[in-house]
This record gives C-alpha cells, sequence and structure tokens, in this order.
C-alpha cells in the first residue's frame, strides 16, 4: 500500500494558491519547464561553529587525548583538538560554567554550573551529550575536584561541606565532610566558601582543603579527622602541591605566596612576594594585587616552574594584566592583551606524585587563547591554528561562496603565508587530540569578512572547517592623522573611519570591490607579484540631493535634455561642459565644506606586496556642507570592466579599466517620464553655492585641505560639524556593537540603518570627450520632515505620505546579458545594469560595449536608462536571470590573468565565457525577491509569470537565488526567525522553519546564503555559526563532523624503585570504593540533590551516529580497544612467566647450595 504522504498534498495547495495570480500565458510557458526539488530535499540544522568561545569562564585539559574543554558564561561548551577538530555543545540551562574537569583518556568531562549543578559529558561521540545530572538544591557549589584515575569526585560548597560523588552512576556518596569537623572547634567564625580541594601526591588517603578566609585543612579520609590545619591572616586563591607531596604553597589575596610543609603546620616555611617593593627598613613589602592563581611544576634535570597570574603591585593600574613565570633565579613577566580568565600548564606526564616536566602554558584571556612555549628562551607563543581572530576587530559584513574556483584556495594561502606572525614558536602545537571527519564534502568554499578596522579576511571553509588565508588592509590607502592638530576631538568622529560597509568580489576574474563608512569604494586586483604605486588612481564623485526651500504642489519639472544615443559624441564638448566650480573648500573658517572626501589619500608611493593591489579608490565628497551618504549597494562586473555602487541620492557607474565616471544621476532619473511608478520632484532651488558645478575630480587632490577628514575641522566651524560627526559616530556604532533596544518597526530599521537623514544635490557627470550626460538638479523628499517644506504629489495615488518622506535608495544591482527592453524576442541578449531600489522598484539600464582590446580602453562605454521592468512590495533585495529552460544565467566574467606580467603575457586574449546560449536567445526569465514578496517576470515581454507574497507580518532580512541538489531555489531569512524556501520558476514553498528570531542586528547583517545548502551568520561578537537546509548535508553530517576521542595507551605509572617499594617510601594508594561505597558510608540525603538521566546514554550515542563511516569508526575503536586488553593481558602473563621463571632459578640455586649440608651446618 502507498503511503500517503500530506506534506505533499500541502505542497501542492500551496503551489496552487501562490500562482493563481499568475497571468495565463506564464502559466503556459512554465508547462515546460520541470522542477526537480521537492520539500524532501530541505532540513534545516546547526553544522558547527567557529571563533573565539564568548566570554570564556573555565578552562581544562587532558593530557593523554590532548584535547581542551573552555566553558563560557551562557553554558557553552568547546572543545578543541588538532587543527580543525572543534565541536561545540550546550547546556539547556545556559548557566555560566564555573570548572570543568576531564575524566583523564575516560572520553568524559564533567561540568559545574552556577545553578549548582553537574554534568557528565559522553565525548567519546561526535556530537557530545550529557550523560547524567547531579542538581544540588541546598548547597551552593564553588569548587570540583577528580582526582586522577578515580571514580570518584569531590565537590565543595558555599558552606565549606564536601559531598562525594560517583561519576559512573552519578549518586551521591555518604560519606560527607563538614566544615565544623574539619575547622578548629574554637574557632568562632565560619570559614567561609570552598576554595580549594586536591589530594596528597604521594597519600591518597589525605585531602587538602583550603578555604577562603585563610584556613588550610589536611583532612584524613579513613581516620575521618583532620591531621593538620593551617593558618594565614589573608584570603586564598589557590594551591597547589609539590610533587613530592611535602610542600604546598598557597596565593592570597594581598600578593603574596606562602610554602608550609605539611608536618610543620605552625608558620609558613616561605612567604614572598614575587611583584613587592622590598622596603629599606627590612619589614613587609607593600601589598599587591591578588595572584588569583599559581601552579608548581617540577623538573628531573632543571629547577622548577612557579606560575602565577595577579599579583601586581598598585601602582600599576594602567597595566594590563599579566602571567609571571617564575624559573630558579628569573622571574619574567608577561604581558597579555586582555584579562586573563584561567590558564593551565601542560606538562610531560599525568601523574602528580612524578617530575611534571613542564612544557607549555595554556592561557585563556577573555577574548584569546595563547600557548607560551617554555622549552625556548624568550617563552614564545605558538602558532594559533584556530580561527579565533575573527573579533580581532568586529566583523561589519560577510560573503560566503561556495564552489568556487579549485585554484582560488591554493593562490590566496602561497599569499598570505606571508602574512604569518613572527617570533613564534617553531614547535607544533600542543594541542593535537581528535581525528578529522571523513565525509566527502569537497568543494571549495570561501568566506570574507570585512571589519571595522578596514581589514578584510579571506577564509578557507571548506569541509566544515575555518582557517585563515588572507588578509587585505584596506586603510593602506589613506593617510592617517599623526599630529595633535590632525587628531580628531573627543566631540567630532573618531571612531572607525575605514569600515568595510560592503563588499563584492569576482571569485573568477579574482577583482575584489570593497565600499567604506566613509563613502568610499577601492577597486583591487589580484597579483602574484610586488610591485610599487607612486600615485594611487583616485576619482572623485559628486552624489547629492537638495531639500527645497519652496517647492510646487503642482510638481513643476525643470525642462531638461534627453538622454543621447549611447556611442554617441558632442561635437562641441565645451558646450556642455559644466562651468569650473570657484570651490568654497574646507580652507574658509566661517563656510561650509563643500568638495572634500571624507579621508585623504595618502600621496606618498604605496609598496604592494603580492596579493590584492589597489586599482582605483573613488571618493564621494562633500556638497554644501553636507557629507555623502553611505554607500548601500556595490556590485562589480569583470567581464564589462564597471563597478557600480549606489545610495540614498542615487548611483554611480564607473569604468575601473579607463578610470573615468560613466553615469552619475539620481533614483528619479532612471524612470520614465510616463511611468506610474515616478514620483515628481519639486522645482529646484534658485540659489546654488558656487561649488555646486563639480561633479568629478580624476586624479589625486592638489590641496590638502581638500582632502582633510571630517574629524579634522578646526574649532571655528566646528558648530556645523559637529552634527555631521553624530551622524557617522550612529553609523559607526551600528557597525561596531549590537543593537538590541529598538521597539520601533524592525524594517525601517534595517531599511535606514546606514542611511543618513541628510538631502543634497543629484548629478550626472561624463568623462571629457565623452558623449554628453544629463545635468539637472531635481529635489526630493527627505527623511528629516519640516513644516515649511512643501512636498510634491505623486502620479501614483497609491503612494502614503510616509512614502514621499522616505528617501528611495539603491538597494541592489546585478550586471549581466538581458533584455533590458521589450523588444523582439528574436534579438539577442546585450549587457545590461538592473537596479533594485529600497520602494521595491526594479530598473533598467541598457551598456553599450566597446569591442575587446585596444578599443575597449579607448572609446567610452554607452548608457542608457531604459525604465521600470517591475514594482514589488518592499525593497528589493536581489535579482538573478533564467534561460526558459529554468537553468541559472551565469554573471559574464574573465577569467583571472597576471595584471603585472610582461607584455608579452598582458597580450593574451582574455577568455570570457559566452554570454548567450539557444535557450537564453530565445527569452529569459528574471527572479526578483523584496522584503516582501518575489516575482518572476518574462523577458523581454516583461510579463509577470509568477508572484509569491513571503510574510506579512514580517520582511525578509536576507535572500539568496542559489543551486542545490541539481535545482534553483530562493532562500530567504525573515526578521520573525523564518528561513523559507521557494522553487523556481513557479515560487512554490518548500521550506519554511522557524529557526532564529532576529534579537541582534549583527545577526541581521552577517547572514548569509550559498550554493549547495550552506549558510552561517554572527551569532555572538566572536563566534560564527554554520547552519545547512540540505537533506543530503545533514544526512552526511555525523561523518563529516571531526572525532575528539581516539584510543590513546595510558603512559605507565612512576617507577617506585626498589627501596621506595621496600620501606614504603613511595605512593600509598587508597580503596575509595571500600571507603565511600554505600556499603561503608551509607546512602546520602535525597533531598540534597536530585539525579537527573541525560539523553546521552547508549541508546542516544547509538541513535546519534550513524552512517556507514560511522559503522567503520566503532568497529576500529572496538578493535583498537580489544586490541589493547589483550596486549595488556599478554604483557601481564609474559611477566608473571618471567617471575615464576625467576623463582625456579633462585629456588634450585638454594636447594643446589644446601644439598649436601646437614642441619647442624645451617
Amino acid at each position: 500500500m502507498k503511503k500517503f504522504n500530506i506534506r505533499k498534498v500541502l505542497d501542492g495547495l500551496t503551489a496552487a494558491s501562490s500562482s493563481s495570480a499568475s497571468a495565463q500565458s506564464g502559466n503556459k510557458e512554465n508547462d515546460a519547464i520541470p522542477e526537480s526539488l521537492q520539500s524532501e530535499h530541505f532540513q534545516l540544522c546547526k553544522t558547527v561553529r567557529h571563533g573565539f568561545p564568548h566570554q570564556p569562564s573555565s578552562m581544562a585539559f587532558d593530557p593523554v587525548q590532548k584535547i581542551l574543554a573552555i566553558g563560557t558564561q551562557s553554558g557553552a561548551l568547546r572543545l578543541f583538538g588538532r587543527a580543525g577538530v572543534e565541536c561545540y555543545c550546550q547546556h539547556e540551562s545556559e548557566a555560566a560554567v564555573i570548572q570543568l574537569q576531564f575524566l583523564v583518556n575516560e572520553g568524559a568531562l564533567v561540568s559545574a554550573l552556577t545553578d549548582d549543578s553537574i554534568h557528565l559529558w559522553n565525548l567519546r561521540q561526535k556530537q557530545p551529550a550529557i550523560l547524567h545530572t547531579l542538581k544540588f538544591s541546598k548547597e551552593r557549589i564553588t569548587f570540583c575536584h577528580l582526582p586522577f584515575q578515580s571514580k570518584w569526585l569531590y565537590v565543595g560548597t558555599e558552606r565549606g561541606n564536601i559531598y562525594i560523588v560517583n561519576v559512573e552512576s552519578f549518586t551521591l556518596s555518604g560519606y560527607v565532610i563538614m566544615w565544623n569537623k574539619a575547622i578548629e572547634l574554637s574557632t568562632k567564625t565560619h570559614p567561609g566558601p570552598v576554595v580549594h580541594i586536591s589530594d596528597n601526591p604521594m597519600d591518597e588517603g589525605k585531602l587538602l582543603i583550603g578555604y577562603e578566609c585563610g584556613i588550610v585543612v589536611l583532612w584524613d579520609l579513613k581516620c575521618k579527622k583532620a591531621d593538620c590545619r593551617y593558618n594565614y591572616d589573608e584570603a586564598i586563591h589557590s594551591v597547589a602541591w609539590h610533587h613530592e607531596g611535602k610542600q604546598f604553597i598557597c596565593s592570597h589575596s594581598d600578593g603574596t605566596l606562602t610554602t608550609w610543609n605539611v608536618r610543620a603546620p605552625a608558620k609558613p616555611v616561605q612567604t614572598i612576594t614575587p611583584h613587592g617593593k622590598q622596603s629599606k627598613d627590612g619589614k613587609k613589602p607593600e601589598p599587591c594585587k591578588p595572584i588569583l592563581k599559581v601552579e608548581y611544576k617540577t623538573t628531573r634535570a632543571g629547577d622548577p616552574f612557579m606560575v602565577l597570574s595577579g599579583g601586581l603591585s598598585y601602582d600599576t593600574l594602567g597595566r594590563r594584566s599579566c602571567l609571571t613565570v617564575m624559573h630558579g633565579k628569573s622571574t619574567t613577566v608577561l604581558e597579555m592583551d586582555y584579562p586573563i580568565v584561567d590558564f593551565l600548564t601542560l606538562c610531560e606526564t599525568p601523574y602528580p606524585n612524578d617530575f611534571q616536566e613542564p612544557y607549555a602554558v595554556v592561557v585563556l584571556l577573555e577574548k584569546d587563547l595563547v600557548v607560551i612555549d617554555l622549552g625556548q628562551i624568550g617563552y614564545p607563543v605558538f602558532e594559533n591554528p584556530y580561527p579565533l581572530s575573527i573579533h580581532e576587530s568586529p566583523v561589519t559584513c560577510c560573503e560566503y561562496f561556495a564552489d568556487c574556483p579549485a585554484e582560488l584556495i591554493p593562490a590566496l594561502y602561497s599569499v598570505g603565508c606571508r602574512q604569518k606572525r613572527q617570533g613564534c614558536s617553531k614547535k607544533e602545537w600542543p594541542i593535537s587530540g581528535g581525528n578529522w571527519g571523513q565525509g566527502t564534502h569537497s568543494y571549495p568554499e570561501i568566506l570574507v569578512t570585512g571589519h571595522a578596522d578596514g581589514s578584510v579576511k579571506f577564509w578557507d571553509a571548506s569541509a566544515l572547517m575555518l582557517q585563515v588565508l588572507y588578509k587585505l588592509k584596506t586603510a593602506k590607502v589613506f593617510e592617517r592623522a599623526r599630529g595633535k592638530e590632525e587628531k580628531p576631538s573627543t566631540d567630532i568622529v573618531d571612531e572607525d573611519p575605514f569600515a568595510i560597509q560592503t563588499l563584492s568580489w569576482c571569485p573568477e576574474s579574482r577583482i575584489f570591490c570593497v565600499a567604506g563608512v566613509s563613502a568610499h569604494v577601492i577597486i583591487y586586483r589580484f597579483s602574484k607579484q610586488e610591485v610599487t604605486t607612486e600615485v594611487i588612481p583616485l576619482l572623485e564623485v559628486r552624489l547629492q540631493c537638495e531639500l527645497n526651500d519652496v517647492g510646487s504642489p503642482d510638481g513643476a519639472v525643470e525642462q531638461t535634455p534627453t538622454l543621447p544615443t549611447p556611442g554617441t559624441t558632442s561635437s562641441s564638448p565645451q558646450e556642455s561642459e559644466p562651468t569650473p566650480p570657484t570651490s568654497t573648500g574646507s580652507n574658509s573658517s566661517d563656510g561650509p565644506r563643500d568638495n572634500v572626501p571624507c579621508l585623504k589619500v595618502r600621496s606618498t608611493a604605496l609598496n604592494q606586496s603580492s596579493g590584492y593591489q589597489v586599482e582605483l579608490v573613488v571618493q564621494l565628497l562633500w556638497v554644501s556642507g553636507e557629507p555623502p551618504q553611505p554607500i548601500t549597494s556595490l556590485a562589480v562586473n569583470s567581464a564589462y570592466g564597471l563597478v557600480v555602487f549606489g545610495n540614498s541620492n542615487g548611483l554611480a557607474v564607473v569604468d575601473y579599466l579607463q578610470k573615468t565616471l560613466l553615469l552619475h544621476m539620481g533614483t528619479l532619473e532612471l524612470y520614465s517620464p510616463t511611468e506610474p511608478y515616478l514620483r515628481q520632484p519639486c522645482s529646484p532651488r534658485k540659489t546654488q553655492p558656487s561649488g555646486a558645478g563639480c561633479e568629478t575630480n580624476e586624479g589625486t587632490n592638489t590641496t590638502e585641505e581638500r582632502c582633510k577628514s571630517p574629524t579634522s575641522v578646526k574649532s571655528k566651524s566646528r558648530r556645523f560639524s559637529k552634527t555631521v560627526a553624530n551622524d557617522f559616530a550612529k553609523m559607526s556604532r551600528k557597525i561596531s556593537s549590537p543593537t538590541t533596544e529598538h521597539k520601533t518597526d524592525m524594517a525601517e530599521i534595517v531599511l535606514r540603518q546606514c542611511f543618513h537623514k541628510q538631502s543634497g544635490s543629484v548629478k550626472v557627470a561624463r568623462r571629457p570627450g565623452t558623449a554628453p550626460m544629463l545635468d539637472v538638479q531635481r529635489s526630493q523628499s527627505c527623511g528629516s520632515f519640516n513644516t515649511n517644506n512643501v512636498f510634491a504629489r505623486s502620479r501614483n495615488s497609491s503612494v502614503t505620505s510616509i512614502d514621499r518622506e522616505s528617501r528611495e535608495a539603491i538597494s541592489s544591482f546585478q550586471l549581466c546579458d538581458s533584455f533590458p527592453r521589450k523588444t523582439d524576442p528574436a534579438s539577442a541578449p546585450g549587457p545590461s545594469l538592473w537596479v533594485g531600489t529600497s520602494q521595491g522598484a526594479v530598473l533598467a539600464v541598457s551598456l553599450s560595449m566597446p569591442p575587446d582590446g585596444d578599443q575597449r580602453l579607448q572609446e567610452p562605454v554607452g548608457v542608457s536608462p531604459c525604465g521600470t521592468l517591475v514594482r514589488l512590495k518592499g525593497g528589493v533585495l536581489t535579482m538573478a536571470f533564467l534561460d526558459t529552460s529554468g537553468a541559472l544565467i551565469p554573471r559574464p566574467c574573465e577569467l583571472w590573468f597576471e595584471p603585472n606580467a610582461t607584455n608579452q603575457d598582458r597580450e593574451r586574449p582574455k577568455r570570457r565565457p559566452p554570454a548567450s546560449s539557444p535557450a537564453n536567445s530565445e527569452g529569459q526569465y528574471a527572479v526578483v525577491c523584496s522584503e516582501k514578496q518575489a516575482k518572476v517576470v518574462s523577458l523581454p515581454s516583461q510579463a509577470c509569470v509568477h508572484k509569491h507574497n513571503i510574510t506579512d507580518a514580517s520582511f525578509v532580512l536576507r535572500a539568496e537565488v542559489v543551486q542545490l541538489a541539481g535545482g534553483l531555489c530562493i532562500v530567504c531569512f525573515c526578521a520573525n526567525g523564518h528561513i523559507m524556501a521557494l522553487s523556481l520558476p513557479s515560487l512554490r514553498p518548500l521550506l519554511d522553519v522557524n529557526y532564529l528570531p532576529l534579537t541582534d542586528m549583527r545577526i541581521a547583517r552577517t547572514f548569509c546564503f550559498s550554493n549547495l545548502g550552506q549558510a552561517l551568520y554572527m551569532n555572538s561578537s566572536m563566534e560564527i555559526q554554520r547552519i545547512t537546509y540540505s537533506q543530503e548535508t545533514c544526512d552526511n553530517l555525523q561523518e563529516m563532523l571531526s572525532e575528539l576521542f581516539t584510543p590513546v595507551e595510558t603512559p605507565e605509572a612512576p617507577n617506585r624503585g626498589f627501596f621506595k617499594g621496600l620501606f614504603g617510601g613511595g605512593a600509598q594508594s587508597l580503596d575509595r570504593e571500600d571507603l565511600f561505597g554505600e556499603t561503608t558510608a551509607g546512602k546520602a540525603s535525597s533531598s540534597l540533590a536530585q539525579h537527573i538521566p541525560g539523553p546521552g546514554g547508549m541508546e542516544g550515542m547509538k541513535g546519534a551516529a550513524s552512517g556507514v563511516v560511522g559503522d567503520l569508526a566503532r568497529a576500529r575503536i572496538a578493535l583498537d580497544e580489544r586490541g589493547q586488553k589483550l596486549g595488556e593481558l599478554e604483557d601481564r602473563t609474559a611477566a608473571m612467566m618471567a617471575s615464576a621463571d625467576s623463582f625456579s632459578k633462585h629456588a634450585h640455586g638454594i636447594m643446589l647450595k644446601y644439598k649436601d649440608k646437614k642441619w647442624y651446618q645451617l
């Protein structure tokens, strides 16, 4: 009997309802296009998390498995092994992790949380799960200790009591050490919480307990009494044993270290203040800051190491956190970039009763992880192989590229390896546990992140790993303020002037383009050769709207000439050339700033190493005292040699091959005068400033004042600059810090997060000697409302007053070969630019490209606006084009070539994929997605084939047209947390999952989709969360994940020696099972703690570890364990045989010696 699938029925009903509004002709066209994607191809799940743990709180290390665990204040666990081996898991309660304890070489981890719960994690599976939970109800947990190769966990509490937990069954023992029995009866005050627990390295029956008040108790577990008590006036923070068990060291709150003999509790043997100033009269040194932790590690061949954190003198208030390493007579202070959370000393042996032989120190900082090499002079740091530097500067934007060209990652790595940090240790990374995944996820993936300091990082994101490939510093292009006069004041913008706003990349040609918050665009080319650029090519653009003081309610429009035919030239260029302006500039102390960029391009030579090198810098200028608006959209096309960018004032088209400005106009100029979508502007301002006629300035600036940053305005003009500075400061803060307190409409926030409510002029500029362009001045309604302003009425009656108040910004671009006009279907598609606006309009611009070769570098590119294609609800987010068979039409691009090669190599033809195919020539489908809906439009007829309303109550934040499982779809991330997928071209819903509500603007800014079912976002300022919406990837996820636990033999215990074994001088063991078991100690009170079974038992582990590779891995582990046990059994048998043979020989020798002797001769 065939199984009934309600999911397919619902999909069919939804598809029918979504296409009911489509034209009948569109339905006929779509009948011939098969769609392979179904809802069964989609499933949403998290894959891996990269980056530094957000707000770390604790750390632990398994010395045998070589695995590092880090707990955070939000209850997260991050586990690290060798490079590429990472794991993330989360406690459900989200309480802070106060301590972690490994069951060494057992594949398990114990975590203690601030909600007074203890959890046992199973690390033998690829996705760790909780096996047991013990929730205390009457005590607050302060400290835990798990001895090596023991199953009994000591738990100290705030009341000073110590409980013992069996980690196998996770039940409490009846054995309890009460605080009033541990301290002296004469003590009148409570000793405070337990801050330390450890057993004597040479005697497991003696437990050392440290109380916060300064009392240390050596407890005899067998006799159930205190052997010795050690009193000190200052509070204790940590305790460390000498490996022989005869001495221990305490760190105190006054910056002192006290050394105690176990058998001399009266007073410490030694008291030192490592960073205290010794007084001349021999008195006690001045008190210092608390020493939060101390570790004492011995070596077999040299002096011991003493490592401590804190303890600096109070006169070093401005000094950063330090780690002090004391070795012999030398004391080394290592400054850290961030406060120290915890540190661990890595040793050669896991046994506490042997020489530790320390070789490294792992230091956990608030925002970094540092590993120090103790084996080299100067204590260099190891080079960190983990992707923990994502937050080195706040991430402002990111793009995710899957299935990139195969040679791209090696090329970026080859130039990035030269940027590696110098002076690092040459040894291998000491945290080397785990194994990589064995999945078939092998296509190249690259993540590109833009940062607030102007840097751009390229990451290799293939196979669920993340590794930095190359770092580009865009701030090198600009001058930096050096003198006191150039330094910005505190009340003027001084934060993140180089921050990356958006970026565009062509992986095939390796052309890279970035836009910054200071309204600048930089185009880069990739080269394997170093080059010195004497003068950086610069193009300056005026792009500003102006708000009229007096407007015409009837919408009077200035009469303007029409655009020329593309490719034509003016017979008299001087007639259309604007008059040279008399720039007011910033030289005037009391006038507004004009014709000045926000940043000054460096005037000296720039040495550019191999990698990305500057091709062109484009800067928007101040106009009449108003700063340029932030760039909201950016696109680059290597086949056309064009870069387009836009903001709330309009758009600009730049030819980066000829380094000229082709088109420079406001959004309204893109509309056709007869279109119903056009909103008529008001009449222009009667008086114009003298500098308003300057559209472009090519080349570098000639005066220093014209290129000054807005932060360098002198005091006389500060009254105006503070207003401008506040706008820039708000923009920078939105980039550098999360925004969670917004209560207004989130759609308006996202739409206007980078728009200033300013006004200015719109210009269409041209390159001298080319076709004359439109030169008009029109007013446009702006975001700032004034009662004296009269807004023009739109021809479209459906446009509300809110629409008239908001500025229509450019929100997306697409450069491709298509049909920009309603032409004959037999005609071939041509180069075109498609523009999406924040008001939902899609406008087309036709491009006339000269032939390739020398003509492309000499003849101008023709540009002609063609009007509106379609209108949608909400701002346009993405556009794509399909051929008549439903296949995605790739963007035209050229293949990469070496720009700095010799003339012979440079003259080779640039290969460019064909722009048209038989299916493409017959027609196309334009796919457009906005914040509210998606449409599929047939070209060149421009008839709407399909329409789907994505959301009504919310809005879409990110949308992309992606390839998945051999088909195409639109994937969307909405502000209400839903992730949706729509088929193409029918726009049939395939996926709708309520995944993550928008709680942070960082998520909206960094959420990225890519091909083959991959996506990611910044879930915190330091971490990247990767997810997949592909069913195939979810099925293979277990095989793709790395493996934490690997079978490793535990090192042999230290040899006690003949005399220590004979006279009992070695380590003394303790039968804890007999002492703490239920038979002897009894049962604990059931009201003290509650046992909660976890989901990570054997059944859960078997269900989680699926797949052929998982089965093979489990079989291999079982065989390894069996072989290990057989090997141990064989070793024991051989030892017994050798012992028996030795005994037989000795017995035979004694028999021969006394064989012939009489009894009285013995």
